[in-house]
């Protein structure tokens, strides 16, 4: 478990962390919290990481319920968004304000573009906005660290170099280690050369960087000492203090905190947290195996000189599968509605239910078929 590495705070890293359901241990201390004793004990915190799992919506309540508690200890709270570039800024300010309903922010912004993930597992996290709280974009354009990646961070244009900080520390032996750890959970790295996964760690320090210093510019410029910046993010940013907390204390002397909620099991075993793991750990359910919001069960891209995305792959047992849908035809409408690209398709979807239907309209070797998908979840046996 990446959760259970030597890894961190030597002061913490050689004993593990109790876990609790639906509670809060300080992994400092032991000591069991609740999310208002919790906003009390995050008081001196001017700089909260809050690492998630981005399709859990016992985490993405959990975020809510500090937030809130936050909110309620009268704190002035602003949120950092790892979801949206920095120059996405300007929609989000229209939200803060108030000049947006939710659907509009959703296409202003463009949610489905920049992110992907429904829309909904973040609802009532952004509704904290009638409470006070603002939100801030953090991250960089994705062009851009896929740049550092592809090429390094010596050979940007000024262009792309223009949207990361002028310093990014990559000197940490531990964080390339840890980083090795997470990517070795979903595939072998055995194929990829050594420079071929420096790259990837080098556009993981420069996302890193990016997030803390935008974050920290967004606090600062609020002069407010009373102000607390909570910037949610994916949990591997945020574990073992390495990547964005590390980037953030090497660019400011402002107390930092991390927070991650941690699901009781993992593969059918009881969980194991490193006290090194965070400052604050959140024992949240397991994630169900299906989604509780619709997927169609298809995976698109969008392709230059291709008015439509294009389906490249079809999921056994999705609805997409049952209702014929091929790699290689290209979406044209959904319910009547035009898709010129991914975006617009994962709106539309992302305004389903489990039980609804939708008509999609594709072009397959050069002619139209319609199909009739029924959005339920996959058969769980005979």
């Amino acid at each position: 478990m990446v959760t259970d590495l030597p890894f961190g705070d030597p002061a913490r890293r050689d004993r593990e962390a109790p876990l609790h359901p639906d509670a809060i241990t300080a992994t400092a201390t032991g000591e069991s919290l609740a999310p208002e004793a919790l906003a009390t004990k995050l008081a001196p915190a001017r700089l909260v990481f809050f690492g998630e799992h981005h399709t859990s919506a016992a985490v993405h309540e959990a975020q809510r319920r500090l937030i809130a508690a936050l909110l309620a200890s009268k704190r002035t709270v602003l949120v950092g968004l790892e979801m949206f570039p920095y120059t996405v800024q300007p929609a989000l300010d229209r939200w803060n304000k108030g000049e947006l309903t939710e659907d509009e922010f959703v296409r202003e912004s463009h949610w489905y573009k920049h992110w992907g993930f429904h829309w909904r597992y973040y609802r009532d996290v952004f509704l904290l906005r009638a409470q006070g709280a603002r939100f801030f974009a953090v991250n960089a354009p994705r062009e851009v660290i896929s740049a550092v990646r592809k090429k390094g961070r010596d050979k940007l244009t000024p262009d792309e170099a223009a949207h990361l900080p002028a310093k990014i520390d990559t000197s940490s032996d531990e964080h390339r280690r840890l980083f090795r750890a997470y990517f070795g959970e979903g595939e072998s790295t055995h194929a990829m050369s050594d420079a071929a996964l420096e790259g990837m760690f080098q556009a993981q320090c420069a996302w890193d960087a990016t997030m803390a210093w935008n974050a920290l510019k967004a606090l600062e410029a609020e002069h407010d000492p009373n102000a607390v910046m909570v910037v949610l993010l994916g949990s591997g940013h945020v574990a073992f203090g390495l990547g964005a907390p590390r980037q953030a204390a090497s660019y400011a002397a402002v107390p930092i905190a991390t927070v991650i909620p941690v699901p009781m099991t993992d593969e059918g075993k009881a969980a194991r947290v490193r006290a090194s793991y965070a400052d604050y750990v959140w024992g949240v359910a397991p994630s169900p195996e299906a989604s509780p919001y619709p997927s169609i069960g298809a995976s698109v891209a969008d392709r230059t000189g291709v008015p439509h995305p294009v389906v490249t792959e079809v999921e056994d047992g999705s609805a997409a599968k049952r209702a014929g849908l091929q790699a290689d035809d290209r979406i044209v409408s959904f319910d009547g509605t035009p898709v010129p690209d991914k975006e617009t398709l994962l709106r539309l979807a992302g305004a389903k239910n489990w039980g609804d239907h939708a008509a999609l309209v594709v072009e397959r070797a050069g002619k139209p078929v319609t199909l009739d998908v029924s959005l339920a979840r996959a058969s769980l046996g005979p």
